[in-house]
């Protein structure tokens, strides 16, 4: 039997095995990929933020519209000076062991996370290494907590909203074990951790005393979540094909899907296919401090050399378009300014590539071969492109955990790769701005530009903030630390015996989703 067979048979078999063993409402959604740990906002991407965030909540969380509403918080008040933060916490939340949530549980989570032995993903976010700084934070009584920061920041309570710093989740200290090491999550979110099993699966099954916070429909990570299902099973499915065999089959319930796929999946009458728009960001980043590419004009030459549209359109299979800003087109601060980009020109990369005094130089560019991300895609025709205007590109294929690794460390001389999405501008510029001495991860570090982020966060009117973001967008299109090429359009199939499914920025929300027997 093929291989594919194979896996699909054992995908079957198992999502069967796993149905009638409960003998309730399961729920099984694939994961091109396996998670990297079930520690919150530490040993993360973007499939282990997808999974815990269904597990797991922090004060605030993010409405559909990008805004910030409380979640554990019943409110959050600040100060005048935009510098005290309290946060009234609600009273009926429990953990997942049926403990009260009290401010002790936030004291102690969020000592946690500053704690450098934890190695949380967004602590240089408040440790002042980025500026802002938690300088002090307090209990007043059990249902009040409170932050003092050093300056006024228009995003603290977005980066505390942030998935990849996973909501900043309160947790149990039943999360550890007795030696302090991290056992898993206990969380207050509508689903509680079952069973990783490394390489197959993620499952997690209905918190029954789960309390929603307001609201009578699901906004975002916030507003109305309903653990409806017993059980969701997280399958890992790294093969697009049997991604796809498994949904016809109905061994896998929802799953994101290759654009290729959309199809022929929409012809499907038991399957729904979703499209929606998310704000994380293909790119090809460029290392500024390799030998060969702090050139700035061997940067520029690149950018020139390559056809975006052809390049967009072939790998999003004609769903997305060009946009070379950051800020995506849905943002209230993508402006006119933002419009403006890169220009396809081979005659200006020719020149450019002389003044550089370019001469054949291998250029490796990093990719994976994810389905459901066009690193490969995009890495064979900027190859094609640039070698076309006599660039010596060359593609070097890793899997995507050595790929992270590389970028983490600043690894790489180019690297396709994909940024989970961010709200606010000034989140999104830190995503890849920052002194690479301290993070080797950040890919922009001239001066001029970290001081435009850096006003951005602290700046809080609209209109001046709008003009740091277009003088930032230009100055990038100048220096090419990196080339934005397009946002992402999600693609997902879903079972028709499946209702409220729903996938936002990229993440399945399983709260609010139920089962209708009669369409299994």
């Amino acid at each position: 039997m093929p291989r594919l067979s194979l896996r699909l048979a054992a995908i079957v078999s198992a999502s069967l095995a796993c149905t009638m063993a409960l003998a309730q409402a399961v729920v099984t959604v694939a994961l091109p990929a396996d998670i990297r740990s079930t520690n919150p906002g530490v040993n993360r991407d973007g499939w282990t933020d997808a999974v815990m965030m269904n597990m797991v909540e922090g004060l605030v969380g993010y409405r559909q519209n990008g805004s910030v509403a409380p979640l554990l918080a019943q409110s959050v008040d600040i100060s005048k000076d935009g510098l005290t933060y309290t946060f009234r916490l609600r009273k009926d939340v429990r953990f997942h062991n049926d403990a009260p949530f009290t401010s002790a549980d936030v004291a102690w989570s969020w000592n946690r996370y500053m704690d450098p032995k934890t190695d949380w993903r967004c602590m240089s976010e408040f440790d002042g290494r980025s500026g802002l700084k938690v300088v002090e934070t307090a209990t007043p009584d059990e249902s009040t907590f409170v932050m003092k920061i050093n300056r006024p920041s228009a995003v603290f309570l977005d980066t505390l909203a942030r998935s990849d710093c996973a909501m900043t989740a309160v947790l149990h200290r039943s999360s550890l074990k007795a030696d302090g090491t991290w056992d898993k999550p206990v969380g207050t979110g509508p689903f509680k951790f079952g069973e990783w099993k490394r390489g197959e699966y993620v499952t997690m099954t209905a918190f029954k005393g789960y309390k929603s916070p307001p609201g009578n429909k699901a906004d975002g990570y916030v507003g109305l979540k309903a653990p409806l299902v017993d059980s969701v099973r997280f399958l890992v499915v790294p093969d697009a094909a049997t991604a796809a065999a498994g949904l016809k089959s109905g061994a896998i319930d929802a799953g994101q899907i290759t654009s290729a796929d959309v199809r022929e999946l929409k012809n499907d009458p038991n399957l729904a296919v979703q499209s929606p728009p998310n704000a994380n960001k293909n790119v090809l980043l460029i290392q500024t401090r390799d030998p060969l590419l702090k050139n700035v004009k061997l940067r520029q030459a690149i950018a020139a050399s390559l056809d975006m549209e052809q390049m967009v359109t072939a790998a999003s299979e004609g769903l997305a378009s060009v946009n070379n800003s950051v800020i995506h087109r849905t943002s209230a601060f993508y402006s006119a300014e933002q419009k403006k980009g890169y220009r396809y020109d081979p005659k200006l990369a020719a020149r450019l590539l002389r003044e550089a005094g370019y001469n054949g130089e291998k250029i490796t560019i990093q990719a994976n071969k994810r389905a459901v991300v066009p690193s490969f895609q995009v890495a064979v025709m900027a190859q094609a492109m640039m070698q076309a205007a006599g660039i010596n590109a060359q593609i070097e294929v890793l899997e995507w955990a050595t790929q992270l690794d590389r970028y983490n460390s600043g690894n790489y001389q180019m690297s396709s790769f994909t940024y989970s999405s961010r709200m606010d501008p000034s989140l999104i510029y830190e995503q890849f701005s920052g002194p690479k001495d301290k993070q080797p991860r950040k890919v922009w570090e001239d001066a001029q530009a970290l001081k435009l982020v850096e006003e951005s966060f602290v700046e809080l009117v609209p209109r001046k903030r709008q003009a740091l973001f277009d003088q930032l967008h230009n100055q990038m299109i100048q220096q090419v630390p990196m080339i934005m090429l397009f946002n992402d359009i999600d693609a997902w199939a879903v079972r028709k015996r499946i209702s409220g499914f729903s996938v936002w920025e990229s993440k399945p929300r399983l709260w609010g989703v139920s089962v209708n027997p009669s369409k299994s």
